[in-house]
């Protein structure tokens, strides 16, 4: 591990020491350097990182949520990844709904990453889309989703997808939705 990828550098700005009165580390210090990692795709040093951090934190959520999900990503160990996220839901749901809003889409969206890489593409699109019932605006999840295949609902939800109804009404909005040919919008060319 180089000096870039010691959390005890990378969580201070660079420096080594103290974090805190006793010397220690806060999880948002681990958690900094990680998302700086991630941010960069370094998927190990992230792990490698938050290997140390689970250990000094072993009831913070959000690092066992980000450990499960590197757990299956990095370390290919899919059932321990996928019940560490999911243990991480559980510690958060115990410490109340002080952040729920905020929280649950990234523990949902880690959950669901490694659930993918864990084979269980149905488990994986069931995570995603709680996450998106906290917040549906999450771009991650959206486009997680979006990788996975799955598809918008169709117009009329209570047709089936091959009715002729859906099939129509869907092909008129998507057709709305494209410019003209030749690149303008409205009136004829004269």
């Amino acid at each position: 591990m180089n000096e870039q990828d010691d959390p005890k550098k990378t969580a201070n700005g660079g420096e080594a020491g103290p974090a805190g009165q006793n010397g220690e580390f806060k999880p948002s210090d681990y958690l900094r350097a990680v998302r700086s990692h991630l941010r960069n795709k370094k998927h190990k040093e992230a792990y490698s990182i938050l290997l140390q951090a689970s250990i000094q934190f072993p009831e913070d959520p959000l690092i066992l949520s980000y450990y499960g999900c590197l757990q299956a990503l990095v370390d290919k160990k899919y059932r321990s990844g996928v019940e560490n996220c999911k243990r991480a839901i559980l510690l958060l749901k115990k410490q109340g709904p002080f952040s729920e809003e905020v929280l649950y889409p990234v523990f949902y969206l880690n959950l669901g990453r490694a659930c993918v890489a864990a084979g269980k593409k149905p488990d994986a699109i069931d995570a995603l889309k709680k996450g998106l019932k906290y917040d549906n605006g999450n771009s991650d999840l959206k486009k997680e989703l979006q990788s996975l295949g799955v598809r918008k609902q169709p117009t009329v939800p209570f047709l089936d997808r091959s009715n002729p109804i859906n099939k129509y009404i869907g092909m008129i909005l998507k057709s709305e939705k494209k410019p003209p040919p030749g690149g303008k919008s409205g009136g004829r060319g004269r």
